[in-house]
């Protein structure tokens, strides 16, 4: 969208009708894929931070309690339908609270995700940045030492995540395979039910 579109958005009361009441229903019926919506033409247009919390709020709820009801069944998410939401929720949690330095809260989160996700290439670019939250190596130098800056194009459901580093990731986890072990050793109970 152009700025002369988005200000249009912004200041067209149909649209804004429209949008309010896409999100009071979304936050009723509390679908995922929904709740994304809004809170992407939320943040798209700018609109009031108040409105925003609200929706993320409202998404870590609901996949918090999905992702409750996958490790009490003892079943994995895959990155298809609402599934992808439910991981794209909980794996950008991890890495906001990475970006705040909480290292701790970031590591749990990106150890379960990497437990229920049943997708390799994706689990295995997980479990690098738990190495990463493991050593409690910043978010930005992270990236600067670690993420090829050009990530490989990939099927759009990937576009969320970061996946490409600047070395072979294979090799970099089988290399750093003890290091999972006692990482897995350290929160497995958090998988317990």
């Amino acid at each position: 969208m152009t700025e002369e579109e988005l200000m249009m958005a912004r200041t067209n009361p149909e649209f804004l009708g429209f949008l309010e009441e896409k999100e009071k229903n979304a936050m009723e019926s509390k679908n995922i894929s929904e709740l994304y919506e809004v809170l992407d033409s939320l943040l798209i247009l700018d609109l009031d931070d108040e409105r925003i919390n609200k929706v993320y709020e409202t998404i870590l709820m609901v996949a918090f309690e999905n992702v409750q009801t996958k490790l009490d069944n003892h079943t994995k998410f895959s990155l298809e339908n609402d599934d992808f939401f439910y991981i794209r929720a909980f794996y950008e949690h991890g890495i906001e609270k990475w970006s705040y330095g909480n290292f701790q809260g970031a590591k749990e989160l990106l150890f379960v995700l990497s437990q229920i996700v049943e997708d390799e290439l994706l689990s295995e670019a997980i479990n690098v940045k738990l190495l990463a939250c493991d050593k409690e190596i910043d978010l930005n130098s992270f990236y600067e030492s670690t993420v090829m800056h050009q990530q490989t194009a990939r099927d759009e459901k990937y576009g969320y995540f970061i996946l490409d580093f600047k070395f072979d990731t294979k090799n970099y986890l089988q290399s750093k395979a003890k290091e999972l072990e006692e990482i897995h050793s350290q929160l497995k109970h958090l998988l317990e039910v």
